[in-house]
C-alpha cells in the first residue's frame, strides 16, 4: 500500500509542470500586423517594434506601380495604383527595400528575432 504522500506527488508533479508551461507561453505574443502606405512617390513610416513573423501591410496610395523589394531578396511585392499586399518578414536585422520601378524610393525595416518578445 501507498502512503498519501506518495500519491499527491504525480499531482503535484502535473500542476508544477502545467505552471511552467503557462509561465512560458504567456511571454509569446501572436504576430502583429503593421500597415507601410505609400503616397506622393514615398514609403510612410515603417513600424517600431517588428518582430520575424510578423506582417507588414503595403498599401499604394499613388497613381503609379510600386514595389516594395528587399535588397536581401527576402520580400518583393508588387503594388499596381490603388491595391495593397501583405509579406510576413522572415529575417531579423536592418533590412533596405526600395521601389524596383522608382529607386529614389527607399525605406528600411528593423526586424527582430520572432521567438520571444518579452511583455
Amino acid at each position: 500500500m501507498c502512503g498519501p504522500s506518495l500519491l499527491w506527488r504525480p499531482i503535484i508533479a502535473l500542476a508544477t509542470g502545467s505552471m511552467v508551461f503557462a509561465a512560458a507561453g504567456a511571454q509569446q505574443r501572436p504576430p502583429a500586423t503593421y500597415t507601410v502606405v505609400i503616397d506622393k512617390m514615398a514609403f510612410g513610416a515603417t513600424p517600431r517594434g517588428a518582430h520575424v513573423g510578423d506582417t507588414i501591410i503595403w498599401v499604394n496610395h499613388d497613381l503609379f506601380r510600386h514595389t516594395a523589394t528587399a535588397a536581401d531578396h527576402s520580400f518583393n511585392v508588387d503594388l499596381p495604383s490603388g491595391k495593397s499586399a501583405p509579406t510576413v518578414l522572415t529575417r531579423a536585422g536592418t533590412v533596405p527595400f526600395s521601389c524596383t520601378f522608382h529607386p529614389g524610393m527607399k525605406g528600411a525595416l528593423n526586424v527582430a528575432p520572432g521567438q520571444d518578445r518579452g511583455s
